[in-house]
């Protein structure tokens, strides 16, 4: 599914409890109907790469696992989740349908390698200061372990200033150098890295902008962390799409397409 039709990657940027993932995933599976998309399921059990180091983490492996299969099983919805470490991936890949690398960890081999011999679909989210071209390493290293099934989710290039800055041409030289799909992430893209007092602030009002026009240069899906109160999760609050503003938007990326076509 992941790999032959426009898909949504949406959910919180931490997991919570189980009555916060499970209105998301309700609501996810809802829209997923209603709007004619395919929806994953995303949520971290860890976040081991946050600015400040008393910031909240997430329920760590096991528990997380046991929420995202809940998720799986009461929702229906496949299941994304990020691993951080290779040893992880054997066991995350029993719950998650697909597996992500995240961007501060686009590079490592032994990550790569382990998550594509799992033969599950790998999404390797870009790092802000890699070229599209330099993907093409990480990609390798999935499918030396004989795994075809890559994507790769745009998320801005940050040049020092305090803004990531998203080049729409690079959805057409991925596809073109990479011949994998490439989705966008409308929530990270408006992050601004280390500007809100030792920790990444953003600005989630330039989200649907961003996702509009990337669909527009033709990219094959979207990433967006979505949160029915974004002010009170403990993670990237500031950047996450407000959950009930999200079958709009949606409505708005289906009409895009249609166009396209």
């Amino acid at each position: 599914m992941l790999l032959q039709t426009f898909t949504l990657i949406a959910g919180p940027c931490t997991l919570e409890s189980s009555e916060l993932n499970l209105k998301i995933g309700f609501e996810l599976a809802r829209i997923s109907r209603v709007c004619g998309i395919p929806i994953i399921f995303k949520g971290s059990f860890d976040k081991a790469n946050r600015s400040r180091l008393g910031s909240p983490r997430g329920p760590g492996l096991r528990e997380g696992l046991r929420l995202l299969t809940e998720v799986k099983e009461k929702t229906g919805l496949p299941i994304l989740t990020d691993i951080h470490e290779a040893d992880q991936a054997i066991e995350v890949a029993t719950v998650a349908d697909v597996l992500q690398i995240p961007a501060f960890l686009a590079r490592q081999t032994d990550l790569l390698e382990s998550a594509g011999k799992t033969g599950k679909p790998v999404n390797i989210k870009k790092a802000p200061w890699m070229s599209s071209a330099e993907l093409k390493g990480a990609q390798h290293k999935v499918q030396n372990s004989l795994n075809s099934k890559v994507i790769v989710t745009e998320r801005g290039t940050f040049f020092g200033y305090g803004d990531l800055v998203v080049d729409m041409r690079n959805f057409v030289r991925i596809q073109n150098q990479l011949s994998c799909p490439i989705y966008f992430d409308g929530t990270h893209s408006v992050q601004r890295p280390g500007n809100d007092f030792g920790s990444s602030g953003g600005d989630s009002v330039f989200t649907p902008s961003l996702v509009l026009a990337a669909v527009a240069a033709g990219c094959d899906g979207i990433f967006l962390e979505v949160h029915p109160n974004p002010s009170k999760a403990p993670s990237d609050g500031s950047t996450m799409l407000q959950l009930d503003e999200l079958e709009f938007l949606l409505e708005k990326v289906m009409n895009i397409k249609k166009v396209l076509k």
